[in-house]
């Protein structure tokens, strides 16, 4: 099964609230490149398919992350397989249709530059990061508060918001605290 079956698969599975299914036929459209697009220029999954294969990785380990004993029963935490999916897989929308093939100069082995292919970023939605995954995903349907939280605030204190704001939304909405280290899990760990 290749990536993007496993993400449809997963995604018609678990998504079935209204207008899910027109996000979806958008994500497959001539008008996204969600399935080719990496999901970083020069860092994680920084190849062709590489945002579906994160978002992905990010679902694997969000679930992982939820069904651990002391996460159910001592935090509490105890969200539906819809809301999972939808946070995991579409915490990154931001991502498409923003990186564009290119080039870039590097040293090889023997110290001498040579070109290789790249990303370069080129948003022509310039939103913000979590902000805007949850602005594309509202256009097609409607997010819980706990879902929007958690996408705008998936990448933690890692992003540029005052810290304060970071940490009042994710002791507020435990989704977002869930979906972060998820995220960093997949980024640092899978995908390094």
């Amino acid at each position: 099964m290749t990536n993007k079956e496993r993400f449809i698969q997963i995604y018609r599975d678990n998504i079935k609230r209204e207008g899910a299914d027109k996000l979806l036929e958008h994500l497959c459209s001539n008008q996204s490149d969600f399935f080719t697009a990496p999901a970083s220029a020069r860092f994680h999954c920084a190849y062709e398919g590489g945002l579906c294969e994160h978002s992905l990785n990010v679902y694997d380990c969000l679930v992982d992350y939820l069904a651990r004993p002391r996460v159910r029963e001592t935090y509490g935490l105890n969200f539906t397989d819809e809301s999972i999916a939808i946070v995991a897989l579409l915490h990154d929308l931001c991502k498409t249709n923003t990186y564009k093939p290119g080039f870039r100069n590097v040293k090889n082995d023997q110290g001498v530059w040579e070109k290789v292919p790249s990303y370069d970023y080129d948003d022509k939605l310039p939103y913000g990061h979590g902000e805007k995954s949850v602005y594309i995903a509202s256009g097609f349907m409607r997010l819980t508060r706990d879902e929007a939280f958690a996408i705008r605030y998936h990448m933690g204190f890692s992003g540029p918001e005052d810290a304060r704001q970071v940490g009042d939304a994710l002791k507020r909405f435990p989704l977002a605290y869930a979906l972060m280290t998820a995220d960093m899990e997949s980024t640092y760990f899978l995908e390094h």
